[in-house]
């Protein structure tokens, strides 16, 4: 009898979908991305907080805009950076 996770793969791969990677990652490696996903979440909640700071001090309408517009593009670089080194550890893996 087939797991329901057989069946699934079953019909990607009958949608023409690749079946997702089953190469394990070693504990290491693992560990590795936990403590990337750590750093990067830790980064995230500083900024986060630095910026509700700003903002709450900002009374200017387009100060505020241009702080928020800014926040956002340093979450999306902090986020990009974290993605960019898990790639980087499960390609060495």
């Amino acid at each position: 009898m087939k797991s329901a996770y057989e069946i699934a793969l079953e019909r990607m791969e009958r949608r023409g979908i690749e079946r997702p990677k089953e190469n394990a990652l070693s504990d290491e490696t693992r560990e590795a991305v936990a403590e990337a996903r750590r750093k990067a979440a830790a980064k995230l909640a500083e900024i986060e907080i630095m910026h509700r700071q700003q903002l709450a001090a900002q009374p200017d309408p387009a100060q505020r805009q241009q702080e928020e517009e800014g926040f956002q593009r340093e979450r999306q670089r902090i986020e990009q950076r974290r993605d960019a080194e898990i790639e980087r550890l499960r390609g060495d893996s």
